[in-house]
């Protein structure tokens, strides 16, 4: 038997009477054996053992400033991906609880659209109605070419089309919560079609935000070529 394994079995036997713990390592292809923390093994994995042979538990190496900084950062990374893990899974449940089907589903986009299209109609109307306030101003304003236009007058047409604007960037900002509405429920259709047909809760990745879906809504704006302007160009009263 090598020396090694003599002191190993010599350490083993004096645990045995003792019912102590035994340390071991391999250092450079070399068990060491010891009844205390090897200090030569510090920078590496001990085993410790009971007094029969059997493993008590593991202890791990010291590590370096710089070496358990980066193992906190990494455990604090996979709680972070656990909790976010967690909070999908509760969020899938719940999506799936408020709507069990696709109908539900069209049931809710509908109603939160609701409010916003109301808001619509009125600023539409009264865009109608100050266009219609202007035709009158526009049409004394034809007496005055190549002279100054009475204050009355001036003033009137300034306020009318101060209005106007106002209601513009109002439909505009209402066209946007629109299309905000409308990519947050897409997104979420999108993720419950895939749990209905079996997709297990927290497993497809984290939800859309607010933020997500006006990003999303302001490049379908985009593309389709801002209606926001259309909205301007449609309410905007030109001057002869």
């Amino acid at each position: 038997m090598s020396t090694a394994g003599v002191c190993s079995a010599w350490a083993q036997a004096a645990a045995a009477r003792s019912g102590a713990v035994i340390f071991n390592c391999v250092l450079n292809g070399k068990k060491i054996t010891a009844d205390r923390p090897i200090s030569e093994c510090s920078h590496i994995e001990q085993r410790v053992l009971n007094s029969d042979g059997s493993l008590n538990r593991v202890l791990a190496p010291n590590l370096t400033i710089e070496e358990r900084a980066e193992l906190e950062r990494r455990q604090r990374e996979e709680e972070e991906r656990e909790v976010a893990r967690k909070d999908a899974v509760r969020r899938d449940r719940n999506l799936m609880q408020r709507y069990p089907d696709e109908a539900a589903h069209a049931r809710g986009r509908e109603k939160a659209l609701d409010d916003i299209r109301i808001s619509v109609r009125n600023s539409e109307a009264r865009i109608a109605q100050l266009k219609a306030e202007r035709k009158p101003l526009e049409d004394e304003k034809e007496f005055y070419v190549d002279k100054p236009l009475p204050t009355k007058l001036k003033l009137a047409l300034d306020s009318n089309e101060a209005s106007l604007e106002a209601q513009r960037s109002l439909v505009l900002n209402q066209q946007i919560e629109v299309g905000r509405i409308n990519a947050l429920y897409d997104a979420e259709l999108a993720r419950l079609r895939k749990l209905w047909a079996g997709a297990s809760a927290g497993s497809l990745g984290p939800l859309p935000t607010a933020l997500d879906a006006s990003k999303a809504a302001t490049k379908a704006a985009a593309v389709k070529g801002t209606s926001a302007l259309q909205v301007q160009e449609a309410t905007r009263v030109k001057s002869p």
